[in-house]
């Protein structure tokens, strides 16, 4: 019997857990990082040693993802010419200049805290979506839901009176988010002229690439201790590969908001894969972080359930007045002379 991919991921239950096992790859990238760091002797102290171990990881997961495109196509998935400017430009945003923040900042802020900051990138994508790139409309529930999120990370980083913020921290953090939603308006911009997977692939197999030269060449070094050295790189590129592979199958049979929601999971799942593996349970039950949490999470569900819903709903009322339209121009107007004629008569 011939395997039906629509109908396998446009089930309720493979949606639910599909898009949870995305939410918990991303969520625990955020532990395994910090423990990358020590199984490579890494010097976070060194910003070129950071830089040459998150190139290093993204240009094995580009390899990964475009293997397995490759396969599951049938074809060796390679750019249009015309399109190997729009990967670039995704590579700079999406992968050289978001990892490069991301890796720095989360060496000097615990996983607990980046994970909550970093659910920061949903608001970000939302307002570039709306200002920048113009490609929807900014609306009072998202509004809302950016109010919310900006408060949870307000929560997070009071201590007492005192607020507590640095630039190589909690600032790249933020940069990061910023960099990823500046990248998530050019992919759906350029995903119209080229393959998703594609695109994805070769972007972060370039980006990483950079980061690898740039890396090299201003003397970062990484030193793998033992084989869980390698075992830890491949889980982190595997993550990347296996999380984005997954989530475009979702997205492709089934309406986004009914995926995007789970996206409110991630920072829940980087706080507790942080308590869990690096010990860092002290910070995760503390009040702030359980009302950043919850402030962050109510954020990104409202912009999902609310927003995108009630948008996902006019596009498919539209949709149905194209449609009902079509059927109407179909319809010789003599049979229709003929129907009512005949109701006449009788």
């Amino acid at each position: 019997m011939k395997f039906n991919a629509e109908n396998f991921f446009s089930k309720n239950y493979v949606v639910v857990i599909g898009a949870l096992i995305c939410c918990m790859l991303w969520g625990s990238a955020f532990p395994c990082v910090k423990l990358g760091y020590g199984l490579f002797n890494v010097d976070t102290s060194s910003y070129s040693s950071l830089i040459l171990f998150a190139g290093t990881r993204f240009t094995l997961a580009g390899i990964l993802v475009l293997i397995f495109g490759s396969l599951l196509q049938r074809k060796i998935l390679l750019p249009k010419r015309r399109n190997i400017w729009r990967v670039l430009v995704v590579a700079l945003f999406q992968t050289a200049i978001q990892y490069t923040c991301f890796y720095i900042g989360l060496a000097h802020l615990t996983g607990v805290k980046s994970s909550v900051l970093n659910g920061l990138g949903v608001f970000f994508t939302i307002i570039a979506a709306c200002f920048i790139f113009r490609t929807e409309r900014f609306t009072p529930v998202k509004l809302l839901g950016c109010v919310l999120g900006f408060g949870g990370v307000l929560i997070m980083n009071l201590d007492g009176l005192d607020f507590t913020f640095t630039f190589v921290g909690e600032g790249l953090i933020i940069m990061s988010g910023i960099s990823a939603a500046m990248a998530a308006g050019f992919v759906k911009i350029f995903s119209k002229y080229e393959n998703t997977t594609t695109l994805c692939g070769w972007q972060f197999f370039c980006g990483g690439l950079l980061l690898v030269i740039i890396g090299a060449a201003a003397g970062g070094s990484i030193r793998p201790t033992s084989g869980a050295s390698f075992a830890m790189l491949f889980y982190l590129a595997f993550l990347s590969a296996c999380a984005f592979t997954l989530q475009g199958y979702l997205l492709k049979y089934n309406p986004v908001s009914k995926v995007a929601v789970f996206k409110s999971t991630n920072p829940l799942f980087g706080a507790l894969f942080s308590a869990i593996i690096l010990g860092e349970s002290e910070q995760l039950l503390h009040y702030t972080t359980l009302i950043a949490l919850a402030l962050v999470c109510g954020g990104i569900l409202v912009i999902n359930l609310l927003g995108e819903r009630s948008l996902f709903a006019r596009n498919l009322q539209a949709r149905q007045r194209r449609e009902m339209m079509k059927f109407r121009t179909k319809i010789p107007r003599r049979k229709i002379r003929r129907g009512r004629g005949s109701r006449a008569r009788a």
